[in-house]
């Protein structure tokens, strides 16, 4: 008896052209490039250009993604948007991308889940494909958290970017093991208590405004490895894998700190981290694909590996996703 599985057949990335580093942060706001590094691990950081836009961002991740999976805009029946920062209230940014992609088939929407929103856009398209909505999906996680930010802040200011990634999925019949290539076992959890901790003070229902990033460092730190830990060892669980099978472990790349302390809480090995927020820092739901595709293009994932997805964000969201590529 087979089963379905999404497959993985190519990444994409995109990175506004402005790099904003830790020193020229230091010119902005009461900083220092080793206060930075020395509580992030963050050195630099991309911000989008005036009038470049989170659907700008997304079409070109995700143009290079069909680029890299070989397939033609119109083979896609599927669009999947993790952002917390579109373009407009409505409608989803994904229907931006969908139209300058020339496609006027299938659907396409957004996801607002935050950091999170790359697992639990991956996890949606999973279902879908997997139920027969759709035969080929573009994934996207896109941000321009610079539109958000409060730049005199120096608690979070010094923490985000703005980027963008996406994969192309696709369904295919598989054998229904873990040797199966394609996502094998997704996790998903919020818990809507701790909205304070890290939220957007604006709104259109509450304040008739975007607002700006609100974040209780230290709370959002302290949840954040048990969290973490909390799906990943679900996922492990599921598949009667450990992290010794692990072949990468690619989580959201919010804060070196917790990465390390999750890693080493899971027993996973620091040369299995793929690490990318030195020169991107925390990119929300677009850091997950812009890591992936920086270590598939750089030769590290290959065919056959064992890859584990994870992140933490606003809500709180959490959720960890295990495939094969």
């Amino acid at each position: 008896m087979t089963v379905k599985r999404s497959v993985v057949l190519g990444t994409g990335s995109y990175l506004p052209e402005r790099r904003l580093s830790n020193r020229d942060l230091a010119k902005m706001v009461d900083t220092s490039d080793e206060w930075i590094v020395q509580r992030t691990g963050i050195h630099a950081r991309h911000i989008a250009a005036e009038g470049e836009m989170t659907s700008h961002l997304a079409l070109a991740a995700a143009r290079n993604a069909l680029d890299a999976a070989g397939v033609s805009a119109d083979s896609i029946d599927m669009i999947i948007l993790a952002t917390a920062t579109p373009d407009n209230t409505f409608p989803a940014t994904a229907v931006t991308v969908q139209a300058e992609l020339g496609l006027t088939t299938g659907f396409a929407f957004d996801v607002h889940a935050v950091c999170s929103g790359f697992v639990y856009a991956m996890t949606t398209a999973d279902a879908y494909l997997r139920g027969g909505l759709a035969k080929r999906a573009l994934v996207i996680g896109a941000e321009t958290f610079s539109r958000i930010l409060d730049w005199n802040d120096r608690t979070t200011c010094v923490l985000f970017g703005d980027g963008a990634g996406a994969v192309v999925l696709e369904a295919v019949e598989a054998e229904g093991t873990n040797a199966d290539r394609g996502i094998l076992s997704s996790h998903l959890r919020s818990d809507g208590r701790h909205k304070e901790k890290l939220f957007v003070d604006g709104g259109p229902s509450s304040t008739q405004t975007v607002g700006h990033l609100r974040m209780q460092g230290r709370e959002v730190f302290r949840h954040a490895v048990s969290m973490i830990t909390d799906v990943v060892e679900d996922a492990f669980a599921a598949t009667g894998t450990s992290a010794e099978d692990l072949d990468w472990f690619v989580p959201h790349q919010a804060n070196r700190r917790i990465i390390d302390a999750s890693a080493k809480k899971l027993g996973i090995a620091p040369e299995k981290l793929v690490i990318t927020l030195e020169e991107q820092g925390n990119t929300s739901a677009a850091s997950i694909p812009l890591a992936l595709d920086q270590a598939v293009r750089d030769g590290r994932i290959q065919p056959g590996h064992l890859v584990m997805l994870e992140a933490m964000g606003g809500g709180f969201t959490w959720g960890a996703s295990i495939l094969r590529w």
